[in-house]
């Protein structure tokens, strides 16, 4: 019998503490490997979808004088961002319908989002949508065994969750159907990132 995946993780009630906590500092290896990867200019249209605190924003921020845009579903991670990062727009937002215009952004990140996601087939399309000709889809998710990741997607599944694991292959193949193109991919024990590219 299939069980609907309706429940998700309540980062409500650790959005105070996320930064500090057990998920923020795991959290670091993954913004390590999107900053050595990204390659952000002045003057670029950035979108983080799932930006939790803005920690992730907040470091590229740093890095020259972007266009920074934020989405998350949870207000009290996006009251953190706020504070860290006055200078960013963040919005409540969903990955698979945003309030942001066709061809916007230069690059669009999902950095531990992903398996959240409740409609990846829909935020493929926005992706596509939002983002401009030739512009980068930066995709940071656990990079899991074989065993480990069937595992806990059977826990997620059984316990009906919203949540699944991928491999960078199954990753880039779910953007392959609306026109994006693998353009590069790394790992690092635990963590990896997937770039595509809008054709």
């Amino acid at each position: 019998m299939h069980t609907k995946r309706t429940k998700d993780y309540n980062f409500a009630k650790r959005a105070s503490a996320y930064d500090d906590g057990f998920e923020g500092k795991a959290s670091r290896k993954f913004y390590n490997l999107l900053l050595r990867e990204i390659k952000v200019s002045p003057g670029m249209a950035l979108l983080d979808t799932g930006c939790g605190t803005g920690a992730l924003l907040s470091k590229l921020s740093n890095t020259c004088d972007m266009a920074g845009y934020g989405i998350d579903v949870e207000e009290k991670m996006l009251a953190e961002a706020r504070k860290k990062c006055p200078k960013i727009n963040f919005q409540i937002a969903r990955s698979d319908k945003t309030p942001f215009s066709d061809n916007q952004f230069d690059i669009v990140i999902a950095c531990l989002s992903y398996h959240h996601f409740d409609n990846r087939a829909g935020f493929a399309k926005e992706a596509g949508r939002i983002l401009k000709p030739g512009g980068f889809l930066y995709i940071a998710e656990p990079h899991f065994p074989w065993l480990i990741r069937k595992t806990i997607n059977g826990v997620f599944k059984h316990a009906g969750l919203v949540g699944e694991f991928f491999t960078h292959e199954e990753i880039e193949s779910h953007f392959s159907k609306v026109g994006f193109s693998g353009a590069g991919f790394t790992f690092d024990a635990y963590a990896q990132v997937v770039i595509l590219r809008k054709g």
